[in-house]
């Protein structure tokens, strides 16, 4: 007996949901025999029962030696590109369903001119993407590469459960996931967002005409990052009056990878996903612009700025809020990226607490690494701590506190090959001592990883001055050694690196960028040529 994995919730909600589709969609599962067919032959009947709107049969449509177990979706018998091949449970039912609303008519999440830049794609284009289901990046990438699918009838998408076709990931080398292969040849692993994809797809756009693209109107300000500091900065700008663009690779950023917060005062517990949702959500109560899954390709400063895409778009605006965060230097390690927020993280203040009592490891030997281990020790269990070099390169008084605790344990000359996880959660680390070159696994259930953060200043570092670190040296008021350039959060030179803080900085920088425009009115005598270069 098969029991059903949809709750009467659930049921609920999708039914609702369903009311928006204005077309009928079929679930066609693929003939043959396996030992999880029963399984999902239930689901996908399940999933049908919700709505008049959803279909489901059998038939033999072919595909290839994941067939017993592949199924597709159809609209009125056309077929829209879109395989499963496994049983879509976990993170992966929201691709799921979200793949047969938006089959169904609902609208796709894409901003249009990337729309129209995926619809004109000529060359037949076939995406397999190798999933867990414990992954929380792999559903960003398979609803991407599925909306790619509705798009475009040259483009196919197939979400492929590497659980269930161990024998195709170990033949394929497949170590991290996603890992999304392009007409069987591999094109993206790890932690891979929206723009890197249409970014990687640019040989196969390169040579479509985009000049049918509307013109923007000059913007009073352009904020480049749409983390906690940049949306904070565009509602601050727009609630001014001003004209208001946002360009972002994703809204969140470096926020999606925090597994919980509780230090974000006034809201008890979150995640960042949640507050993620929660800031785009405030923002489009303004007459702001989005760019979202869009990256800048180059800056020009002046007067007027100009902002030019990666999609060759090219914005204009008086003045530009820059807030692109920074990223936390990683190992490049097997098993890091895929268990981003189910046991490896990177910040100790905001991720600690979720340990409580656990063992955990520390990667890292400086500064950071020592007093991340000297504050979680007061929270979990055990802490172990790697450095890579024969000693610790923190300062000596955090060395001398690291000796006076009991529950930190130091591993010097090791070098971590690999993060262990089962189900979706860390299990453990694999290093090898550099001095004996012996391998050893050690049972954690959490591993942060302390080598530094590296700021995304590279794009502004021409224009405005920096310090040893990469950071945008910035004064108390948010200004830049640039005229009419502000820079707030992370990028900065603030001391600390807390999403409240990052807030309070975007809101700071919108403050002084309208102070800025006030004093600053449009010059009527630039001409059009002025205005066009900036």
């Amino acid at each position: 007996m098969v029991i059903t994995l949809l709750t009467q919730e659930i049921i609920s909600t999708l039914a609702h949901y369903c009311d928006g589709m204005t077309k009928v969609v079929s679930i066609v599962l693929n003939a043959g025999a396996h030992e999880k067919r029963g399984e999902l032959t239930q689901l996908l009947r399940d999933v049908a029962d919700i709505s008049s709107k959803i279909k489901f049969y059998e038939k033999d449509f072919g595909h290839d030696a994941r067939s017993p177990i592949t199924f597709t979706l159809e609209v009125d018998s056309a077929p829209t590109g879109i395989y499963f091949s496994g049983i879509p449970g976990g993170h992966e039912f929201n691709s799921f369903i979200l793949a047969i609303l938006q089959s169904g008519g609902v609208d796709l999440k894409l901003e249009k001119h990337l729309q129209n830049i995926i619809s004109n794609i000529s060359e037949k284009l076939s995406f397999e993407i190798f999933i867990s289901l414990g992954c929380q990046n792999c559903p960003d990438v398979v609803q991407a590469c599925n909306q790619f699918a509705l798009l475009n009838e040259n483009i196919s998408s197939e979400m492929i459960d590497g659980g269930l076709f161990r024998e195709e990931v170990e033949g394929r080398k497949i170590q991290g996931v996603p890992s999304v292969y392009l007409n069987g040849e591999l094109f993206a692993s790890g932690r891979v967002d929206i723009s890197t994809l249409i970014e990687k797809l640019g040989s196969f756009t390169a040579n479509n005409d985009n000049k049918t693209q509307a013109t923007m109107p000059l913007q009073d300000v352009v904020v480049i990052g749409g983390g906690p500091a940049g949306i904070s900065a565009a509602i601050y700008a727009s609630r001014k009056g001003f004209k208001v663009s946002v360009i972002s690779k994703n809204i969140g950023g470096q926020l999606k990878e925090t597994l919980g917060i509780e230090n974000f005062i006034s809201v008890s517990k979150t995640t960042g996903t949640d507050l993620a949702k929660a800031m785009q959500n405030h923002m489009a109560d303004y007459e702001i612009t989005l760019k979202e899954h869009v990256s800048v390709k180059k800056i020009n400063t002046g007067p007027i700025k100009e902002i030019v895409l990666s999609t060759g778009e090219k914005i204009k605006s008086r003045t530009i809020i820059y807030a692109t965060g920074a990223n936390w230097k990683q190992l490049g390690v097997p098993g890091e990226q895929e268990n981003i927020g189910s046991g490896v993280a990177y910040c100790p203040h905001c991720d600690g607490p979720f340990y409580k009592g656990k063992d955990v490891a520390v990667i890292g030997g400086g500064n950071s690494g020592v007093e991340a281990a000297l504050d979680l020790s007061g929270i979990v269990r055990t802490v172990l701590l790697f450095e890579f070099l024969p000693e610790l390169k923190a300062d000596q008084v955090l060395i001398e506190q690291i000796l006076g605790r009991k529950n930190i344990f130091v591993f010097t000359n090791a070098e971590t090959k690999r993060i262990l996880s089962s189900n979706g959660k860390v299990t453990g680390l694999e290093y090898e001592e550099r001095t004996t070159r012996e391998s050893i696994e050690k049972s954690v259930e959490g591993v942060f990883i302390q080598v530094g953060l590296q700021p995304n200043s590279g794009l502004i570092a021409g224009h405005v001055r920096l310090n040893k670190y990469g950071e945008v040296i910035i004064d108390e008021y948010c200004n830049t050694s640039a005229e009419g350039v502000f820079a707030c959060g992370d990028v900065t030179t603030i001391p600390y690196k807390q999403i409240i803080m990052s807030m309070g900085e975007g809101s700071k920088a919108a403050i002084t960028a309208a102070d800025y425009l006030q004093k600053h009115p449009i010059n009527v005598d630039f001409t059009d040529e002025q205005l066009a270069v900036g």
